[in-house]
């Protein structure tokens, strides 16, 4: 499981050093629980009509999850979206789509 867990951190450090456009934000903060301590990081921006986001939270055990994903305007009205969200034990799921206004 730390393979795992060390692997999604470095994948969020990644896809949020990669987001470096104007329109680019990071967040990171942290909750504390009676069941302990819950930290997150994201990360963010818009360029060239696609808007991506990565994110990953970590329990207070070192469990994390991570999702990234990403909205592509491909016509007026119409969006391409994708996004995977890769759990603790490195289990993936992955989801993908259009959508229109119409």
């Amino acid at each position: 499981m730390n393979r795992t867990v060390l692997a999604l951190s470095l994948t969020a450090v990644v896809s949020i050093a990669a987001v470096t456009e104007a329109a680019a934000w990071t967040r990171t903060g942290s909750t504390t629980t009676p069941r302990g301590t819950y930290s997150s990081a994201a990360a963010g921006g818009c360029a060239g009509g696609t808007c991506s986001r990565s994110a990953v939270a970590t329990g207070p055990y070192g469990g994390s999850v991570a999702r990234s994903g990403s909205v592509t305007r491909t016509a007026p009205g119409t969006y391409n979206y994708s996004r995977t969200t890769t759990g603790p034990y490195g289990n993936s799921v992955s989801r993908s789509g259009t959508v229109s206004r119409y």
